[in-house]
């Protein structure tokens, strides 16, 4: 039988696994780094409105999986000021210190289980600090009227997130980082292709290239329709795209994907993180998932949030043990 990392590289790499990978099994996921908590302070649920580095207004409703901009608060109002409205969180200056890194690095070895490899945390991409800091609306439309203007801030978000890899890189050593950024909804993407092509994924290139310079899996959480973006991803070489949703075609992205890029996802969160999730419905979507993407290759089955656990903890245990149940049947695993 494969060790766990055995079986996620054999999965990931197109080869051939003994058993499905269940979720974020291979990794240990450890939080609370000096640059997220620099930027982002002690996120959790229920909490008050409060900024964060960038001088947003953050809030962590209860019952959500992740923190969203308070939406009565605008910082950029004018995407023809942000030169002078905004300023970039300097990194380097203020999350390099040893002392800062060295309670976190003891934990991350305590914490960090037998077989799994150390994963970084990257939340908030390139397109989500866009919207955070001037609203969804006024970032859809600037899009559209101000291109060179956005242009310019994406490349600036895009370098604030490189010198964050840079330090999680030289200080953590992970083998993979959770990098995200949402790029669309259920059906659609939030800007054209073109539009995406000429903005954002220029500010991907430098954090992406040194990433994988580096060595390290670019797992990009994205639960958004992307399918048009396939090709892009891959050349941004990322690894895994996380959190995909079951609307994009899967199956056809497995196919054209041919093992150059894995997914991991697959499961719709609507149907079994509920209130009213019954175990049977938990069982049939895991199942669906594993019987309709498992025989592609380069999948992982899993719910579409950007980190381990649910809103409703309980239904994560049955999603393993249906994930085993799947593994037993159609790879003959002994588990």
């Amino acid at each position: 039988m494969l060790s766990r990392i055995e079986n996620f590289y054999a999965t990931i790499n197109g080869e051939k696994p003994d058993r499905f990978v269940k979720q974020y099994e291979a990794f240990s996921v450890v939080k609370g780094d000096p640059v997220n908590q620099f930027v982002r302070g002690n996120c959790h649920p229920g909490m008050e409105p409060s900024p964060d580095a960038w001088g947003t207004r953050i809030i962590w409703p209860a019952g959500e999986p992740g923190l969203i901009p308070d939406p009565n608060f605008q910082l950029l109002k004018d995407i023809e000021t942000w030169q002078e409205t905004i300023r970039v969180p300097d990194l380097i200056a203020n999350c390099s210190a040893e002392a800062l890194w060295e309670p976190f690095l003891e934990r991350a070895a305590r914490e960090t289980r037998e077989d799994t490899m150390l994963m970084a945390h990257a939340p908030v991409g390139v397109f989500e600090r866009m919207h955070f800091l001037m609203g969804f609306e006024d970032t859809l439309v600037n899009f559209m009227v101000e291109p060179e203007l956005m242009a310019d801030l994406a490349m600036a978000i895009g370098e604030y997130r490189y010198n964050g890899f840079r330090l999680m890189v030289e200080n953590m050593h992970p083998g993979a980082i959770c990098t995200h950024d949402d790029w669309g909804g259920k059906t659609g993407m939030f800007v054209q292709p073109e539009l995406w092509r000429e903005i954002l994924k220029p500010s991907y290139v430098k954090a992406y290239d040194y990433l994988h310079e580096q060595g390290v899996l670019i797992v990009h959480h994205c639960d958004s329709f992307c399918e048009p973006i396939l090709e892009d991803m891959i050349d941004l070489h990322i690894d895994v795209w996380q959190g995909v949703l079951p609307q994009n075609d899967i199956v056809k992205l497995q196919q054209q994907g041919r093992g150059r890029i894995a997914f991991m996802g697959g499961l719709d969160s609507a149907v079994v993180d509920r209130d009213d999730s019954t175990e049977a419905e938990i069982r049939a979507e895991t199942r669906r998932a594993c019987e309709t993407y498992g025989p592609g290759g380069c999948f992982i089955p899993c719910t579409t949030y950007g980190s381990p656990g649910l809103i409703h903890m309980e239904a994560a245990e049955i999603i393993d043990d249906e994930i085993d149940c799947c593994s037993r049947r159609m790879f003959g695993a002994a588990i």
